[in-house]
């Protein structure tokens, strides 16, 4: 399943850590696999709510930004400087790090909370080889 991915396919759940693929939806929640480990589980939508990747974006002083052009220019920072994206270090160093991959970011409406989670998908998508970071943000244009 690794590295065949989209974003499209990957969704958070509420409570639960990481990111998962949808299987199967019932109507009183969604089935989803855990891609690191290919593990099945169901959701009830009273207790979770659920987020595509694909429709996530952060604020920016003019607008918006989708989550995967967010991703791509993370993977573009660790690919051409000598910063390393990690989830591993304090909150202080991964907001340097979010500024410099999305300079235009708007730090009113953008939380610590919202960029150690965004560092950390990105984590996890990278680590696992989910999705091919190179093609990300081609398929829409």
């Amino acid at each position: 399943m690794k590295a065949n991915l989209k974003i499209e396919d990957l969704i958070a759940v509420s409570g639960m850590p990481g990111l998962f693929k949808m299987v199967a939806n019932r109507p009183n929640g969604l089935i989803v696999e855990n891609p690191a480990d290919g593990k099945k589980r169901f959701c009830s939508v009273r207790k979770h709510q659920f987020t595509p990747m694909a429709g996530v974006s952060i604020f920016t002083h003019t607008d918006s930004t989708p989550l995967p052009d967010v991703f791509k220019s993370l993977y573009e920072l660790e690919n051409e400087s000598e910063v390393e994206v990690s989830d591993k270090v304090s909150i202080d160093e991964q907001k340097i790090t979010f500024e410099q991959a999305l300079p235009d970011y708007d730090p009113d409406r953008v939380s610590s909370g919202d960029i150690k989670k965004v560092i950390k998908w990105y984590c996890f998508i990278r680590d696992e080889k989910l999705i091919d970071l190179d093609s990300l943000g081609e398929e829409e244009e």
